[in-house]
């Protein structure tokens, strides 16, 4: 498994993505995926974090798997309060995001917006993050509307921090997070509740 996740890894590095956007694309933290990139180097030793991939294509492969999947998290999201926006972080959070929000229109009769957000990750290759990410003006705003966050996994949070603070500062309000995957366990980001399919726990 770990030599599959190298080789993907050198191989999309290869095809000029950035260490965030590997590791969103292999389901993996950004130490997890720089450590994998760096394993090209016979010289380079440092030990692999500790980490779980997350391979979930049998949902994301399929469109009726997807949409069932995305009818439970609609369902979940619903408990925090109805919503006018579900903003999809790109790559991975966008089919549930544009999906949800045809289930949110269907179980609440309000007309449901779709917002694409683009990381900073995916601009940069770099740990300076001093900018923050950016909603696309090509979908919904978000300015005065509550605003669903859907992603597929959360590995720290820093993303999902990042797109809260986005939203907050457009004058957006978000009511709640949901994933498929929370591999930090986390129950809040910034005082916005986080829900999820699966919680993953290391013991």
């Amino acid at each position: 498994m770990k030599e599959k996740l190298i080789l993907k890894a050198q191989e999309l590095r290869q095809h000029g993505f950035t260490t965030g956007e590997i590791a969103d694309e292999l389901n993996v933290s950004m130490d997890t995926a720089r450590w994998l990139i760096l394993q090209k180097t016979e010289e380079v030793k440092v030990e692999a974090p500790v980490d779980f991939a997350i391979n979930w294509k049998s949902i994301g492969g399929n469109s009726t798997r997807l949409s069932y999947v995305s009818g439970a998290l609609s369902d979940i999201a619903l408990t925090h309060g109805e919503a006018d926006v579900v903003c999809g972080i790109a790559v991975s959070g966008i089919p549930f995001a544009t999906v949800m929000a045809e289930f949110f229109e269907d179980m609440t009769g309000i007309d449901t917006s779709l917002a694409i957000f683009h990381p900073n990750k995916h601009r940069k290759d770099s740990d300076d993050f001093d900018d923050e990410g950016t909603i696309s003006t090509n979908f919904g705003t978000v300015e005065g509307k509550k605003v669903v966050i859907v992603d597929d996994v959360i590995t720290s949070g820093k993303t999902v921090k990042e797109v809260i603070h986005t939203v907050k500062d457009l004058g957006g309000e978000p009511t709640c997070v949901t994933v498929l995957i929370d591999k930090a366990g986390l129950s809040e980001i910034e005082g916005i509740p986080v829900e999820s399919l699966i919680k993953v726990s290391r013991l």
